[in-house]
């Protein structure tokens, strides 16, 4: 390991920034929480807003903390969700085989179409999951092809599929948001490509056999008798095949690990081959034991030199509409950072994107960072918020930027030229 000037924390608090909200009257909740060691952080450092893909363009968790952990932008345009979440769940892949995001649902027979009721069944815990999963395991799909479901975190689970002629090129059944959501049929992005064709209808034959054989579970049986949301559908996003990921952390020889309760950055981490860190008590809600996080992200520093704390609450707020939770989540935060010794420590604190709690979704709003250094710059920023940050040192930069200046703060870059790798932002 090369040693440098100081050692780092990033805090990655997932789905940090958001829009004025009117039941906070106007501010946001980051604005409207009481964060004192946020503010002190701020005070003896910079703030700024980062774009974590490209200004206004809303992104998903992996790609928003794949650049902020050293995928460069380049790579990260093309990261698909469904291998990650594999990798994450221990699901082992094989070159030709292709996984899928998935959501368990909640669906109603509408003509020859399913309406979706609830695209998170009500949010489900990972045992439920476990126990719907094991009824769709080795679905014969024809030509040779299986699908099997895997649980991942809470309603999220990976269809995995194997066989030949795979392809990753199909679209998603998901539809995300709108009004009158249905499952969408999958198709091939190209229909010259007979690979993709062919994967796609095996999807979709799997997505037809889930909806019909889900309602029989007893499970549902026993949700439908309580009048409760039943989890009787699936719906899928994110193909793709095995990755392979380099990292700017690796090319400068920079041991970094991952503290995360979330399927999601498990995966990207072990894709990354950094140390993870995870526990049974990190969880990726609200309810996560954020003491025992940053105690285990302290641990890690004796062995590592960068550090990423991800907490998934701030998010799930927001998509749950409770702008209100996401404002007292990040008042539990702050309170935990008072154990951090901040005063030979480079801290960043940023989020993978903002997450919109009017409306319930990711939106392309620059995130509120800030970055803190022994001996760093110091701008005129007081109150970290949205709205303070955008008068803040750091400026408007990018994900990769932000990692960047943390590298540079920590003393990682001496005699390295911008030009040298495609890891710079240009």
């Amino acid at each position: 390991m090369t040693l440098h000037s100081h050692k780092g924390l990033m805090f990655i608090l997932d789905g940090l920034g958001d829009r004025p909200v009117p039941e906070l009257r106007g501010r946001t909740p980051l604005e409207a929480a009481r964060t004192p060691c946020m503010d002190a952080l701020l005070t003896r450092g910079m703030g700024g807003l980062m774009d974590p893909l490209s200004p206004g363009v809303p992104v998903d968790t992996h790609t928003g903390t794949a650049l902020l952990t050293g995928v460069c932008l380049k790579d990260a345009r093309f990261l698909r969700r469904g291998p990650i979440e594999a990798a994450g769940a221990g699901v082992a892949m094989r070159n030709g085989d292709v996984a899928v995001r998935c959501n368990f649902a909640t669906v109603e027979k509408g003509g020859d179409q399913f309406l979706i009721k609830n695209r998170r069944a009500g949010r489900l815990g990972e045992r439920e999951v476990a126990e719907l999963a094991m009824s769709l395991q080795q679905i014969d799909l024809g030509d040779g092809i299986y699908g099997s479901v895997h649980p991942a975190t809470q309603h999220r689970a990976i269809l995995h599929l194997t066989g030949p002629g795979l392809s990753a090129d199909i679209t998603d059944s998901d539809p995300m948001s709108g009004v009158s959501l249905r499952i969408q049929k999958v198709r091939a992005h190209d229909p010259h490509n007979i690979r993709a064709v062919a994967t796609a209808e095996a999807v979709n034959r799997f997505l037809g056999i889930a909806c019909a054989r889900l309602p029989d579970h007893p499970f549902n049986v026993a949700r439908r008798k309580a009048g409760g949301l039943e989890a009787n559908g699936i719906i899928c996003r994110g193909a793709g095949e095995i990755l392979v990921l380099d990292n700017l952390l690796h090319h400068l020889n920079i041991k970094a690990a991952i503290i995360t309760g979330d399927c999601t950055i498990v995966g990207l981490g072990r894709l990354l081959r950094h140390t993870v860190h995870t526990s049974s008590g990190f969880t990726a809600l609200a309810d996560t034991d954020i003491k025992a996080k940053i105690q285990m992200a302290i641990d890690a520093l004796d062995r590592h030199e960068l550090v990423f704390i991800h907490l998934k609450g701030p998010d799930i707020c927001s998509h749950d509409l409770n702008p209100r939770g996401k404002m007292e989540f990040l008042e539990r935060f702050d309170q935990a950072l008072t154990a951090v010794p901040a005063d030979d420590l480079v801290i960043g604190i940023t989020g993978d994107h903002s997450s919109d709690s009017n409306q319930g979704d990711h939106c392309g709003d620059p995130v509120p960072s800030l970055l803190s250094s022994p001996g760093g710059r110091r701008d005129l920023c007081r109150e970290y918020g949205e709205t303070a940050c955008c008068q803040g040192g750091l400026g408007r930069i990018s994900a990769n930027s932000f990692l960047i200046s943390m590298l540079d703060a920590m003393g990682c870059l001496h005699n390295y030229q911008a030009g040298d790798s495609k890891y710079y932002p240009i």
